[in-house]
């Protein structure tokens, strides 16, 4: 494998924290994250911030194929240098543009060092594709997508997260397992998609209310849906508090698991909204 120290070198390059630049030069943690990936068809592997490509030559050697997204246009310029062999062989395509614009390949599995600072957007617009990931992310961020209801870390994140795949946190990285180091903690996210066991008519919706519920974490169920109509559209909330479960309106938003989440979003559409309208 390229030593990632080597190729931050040939590349004539240094990580910027202004420009959300964090090298992951810790060959050991390089090493596992292609195995986090298990089972998954690994025919296509999609890398979104390939940087100097210390990972994409990891992935090179268990993928069939292998396209990397790179913003930075040095660094997308010194990927087809430093891989010219593999681009050639048909082996590595390298994309350069913004992740969160980009036409992205039809991928069996990703595995990437995002940057953290579209992290978020980036995670859900690969989550919807319904594909084995493997992400590094902020630790905080990746304990949030992970948490089960009922505990501090759980909220809008881990709802939405788990409303696409089963969420694990794999391993913690530390600051000094990049170059620059971040001032943050990091950890590996590995997601699974799945069907969830329940039923969401309108997406959109589900997504909007449970943001708005979770701006009253501290509130129960009934003060939240009425303190919200505002964020989540409603037209008439007390509508919605009045088809309710009493026992369900007691509770706080934190302790609602994603299913119930959906109940409730279904409960709200069909009561919350004047005669004709979807929200």
């Amino acid at each position: 494998m390229r030593d990632p120290d080597g190729l931050l070198r040939r590349a004539g390059v240094r990580g910027n924290p202004d420009r959300d630049q964090h090298f992951l030069v810790d060959d050991r943690v390089l090493d596992r994250l292609p195995d986090y990936l298990d089972d998954a068809d690994r025919s296509h592997l999609l890398e979104i911030g390939a940087g100097t490509g210390a990972l994409t030559d990891r992935l090179l050697a268990i993928a069939e194929r292998v396209t990397v997204v790179e913003r930075d246009p040095e660094l997308a310029a010194f990927l087809r240098e430093e891989f010219d062999e593999e681009i050639a062989a048909g082996d590595l395509t390298v994309i350069e543009g913004d992740a969160l614009d980009v036409d992205l390949p039809d991928f069996s599995a990703s595995v990437s060092n995002l940057p953290y600072g579209v992290s978020s957007e980036i995670a859900f617009r690969l989550l919807p594709e319904g594909k084995p990931l493997v992400l590094m992310f902020q630790k905080e961020f990746a304990e949030r997508m992970a948490a089960d209801a009922g505990t501090d870390d759980y909220g809008r994140l881990s709802v939405t997260a788990q409303h696409y795949a089963d969420v694990e946190v794999v391993e913690p990285v530390p600051k000094e397992a990049f170059s620059p180091p971040p001032e943050v903690q990091s950890a590996v996210v590995r997601t699974t998609p799945r069907t969830p066991d329940y039923e969401v008519d309108d997406e959109a919706f589900f997504f909007d209310f449970v943001k708005a519920i979770f701006t009253q974490r501290r509130k129960t169920l009934r003060n939240a849906i009425r303190n919200t109509a505002h964020i989540s559209g409603l037209d008439d909330a007390d509508a919605v508090v009045d088809a309710v479960d009493e026992d369900l309106l007691r509770r706080r938003p934190g302790t609602l698991a994603p299913a119930e989440f959906a109940e409730l979003a279904v409960i709200a559409r069909d009561n919350g909204f004047e005669q004709g309208e979807s929200g």
